[in-house]
């Protein structure tokens, strides 16, 4: 039994642990599966449409049965809020980001993704939702890690440098493996793909601040995150129908180009948003944020076996700087948090004992109140009348004639 209780234990620890890294296996598998289906011509604004249109599909049933109680009314306010959520995310987000990927690589765009975190920073240092104190060490950590995040995105971007050979690749894609070679393919550029993701990871950070500030007066998640998909699906037709002229570039069979939409609709819009509320209830964002860089990891094992992609020099240390900067960030905010909570609790002992403080001079109060009003009742008096008995002096003369 005791062993049992062990293994329970484990496993309920394990959890989020588990839950987190499966989550960015399924994203590293979105990543190769929609190169895969961008690679073979499939137009990413197509993509975008297809993927939003089966996360609407997939979210919305749990969002009217689950949350039809507390789903509040949509003012106009609230409307454009969701309006503007849908253009940042699904629209601008994954367009620029499908078409950066398209001219890079997974493994390049996975470490450009990275410097989500330390741009949402400096755009809530801007909108006044972090407060900087520079005489701390946790602000002090979260600028330098945000300096640093962008250098290692301009040094991906701007130096490419020679090609780094794993030591697999010559077994497994024999006909791709070059031992010295420095050219640079013909179908990429990395300028303009890294310029493309940049503009993405400013537009998903926008759209996290936007996120932030709906939630307060949209309190249905679920419901809010149905009302983005289907929003950003009514704006992508749109734009697909100006970029796109063509009646076939619709077309979509039983092949990979439906398998990345369906994928990349359902677990990474749907199972991902759900998984992640999840551990983030339970070990709040830094802990959720924290496994990102093992993404980029599995991407750039996952695409030099199943694409041959190669991976440059200038993509590593870039990719090493961008951790180390978002690491940087993500304790500064850590420290953030536990010195907040400390102060709450802190704050609420004082609450306490100011109120322990007031009930006890409230019940001191009452005991003499209640002591005044008992007096009289504790002593009453009551007037008896009975013979008493005269003093044997007095008694001898009453009795003389």
């Amino acid at each position: 039994m005791e062993g049992k209780s062990r293994f329970g234990n484990f496993l309920e620890t394990a959890k989020p642990y588990i839950a987190m890294i499966s989550l960015q296996f399924g994203y590293a598998g979105m990543n190769i599966i929609t190169k895969v289906s961008l690679n073979r011509g499939m137009s990413h604004y197509v993509l975008v449409v297809y993927r939003h249109a089966f996360a609407t599909a997939v979210i919305a049933p749990f969002a009217i049965v689950l949350e039809r109680k507390i789903r509040p009314k949509i003012s106009f306010s609230i409307f454009m809020q969701i309006f503007v959520l849908g253009l940042l995310g699904p629209v601008i987000d994954q367009n620029f980001y499908y078409a950066g990927l398209k001219f890079t690589s997974p493994t390049f765009s996975c470490a450009m993704s990275n410097m989500l975190p330390a741009m949402t920073f400096v755009m809530a240092v801007l909108c006044r939702m972090e407060i900087l104190d520079m005489k701390k060490i946790r602000c002090q950590a979260k600028v330098l890690g945000t300096a640093v995040t962008v250098a290692g995105a301009m040094l991906m971007t701007l130096y490419k440098g020679e090609v780094v050979n794993m030591f697999w690749s010559k077994y497994i894609h024999p006909s791709t493996y070059e031992p010295t070679t420095t050219a640079v393919d013909a179908d990429k550029d990395w300028v303009k793909g890294s310029i493309l993701l940049i503009i993405a990871t400013f537009a998903w950070a926008s759209f996290f601040i936007l996120q932030n500030v709906t939630m307060r007066r949209y309190t249905a998640p679920m419901s809010l995150t149905c009302l983005v998909c289907f929003m950003g699906t009514l704006q992508s037709i749109v734009v697909t129908f100006v970029m796109e002229h063509k009646p076939d570039v619709w077309t979509i069979g039983f092949d990979m180009n439906l398998l990345a939409a369906a994928y990349a609709g359902i677990i990474s819009s749907s199972v991902a948003y759900y998984v992640q509320g999840l551990v983030m209830e339970k070990r709040g964002p830094v802990f959720v944020t924290a496994f990102s860089p093992l993404m980029m990891i599995i991407v750039a094992i996952m695409g030099s076996f199943i694409l041959a992609e190669k991976i440059y020099l200038g993509g590593i240390l870039g990719a090493i700087l961008i951790v180390m900067g978002l690491y940087s960030v993500l304790w500064g905010k850590y420290k953030e948090y536990k010195d907040k909570e400390e102060e709450d609790i802190i704050e609420a002992v004082k609450d306490v004992r100011n109120q322990m403080m007031i009930g006890g001079k409230d019940i001191e109060a009452n005991e003499v109140e209640l002591q005044k009003n008992a007096e009289p009742a504790m002593a009453p008096t009551f007037a008896i009348s009975a013979p008493v008995a005269a003093p044997p002096m007095l008694a001898v003369e009453a009795r003389r004639p």
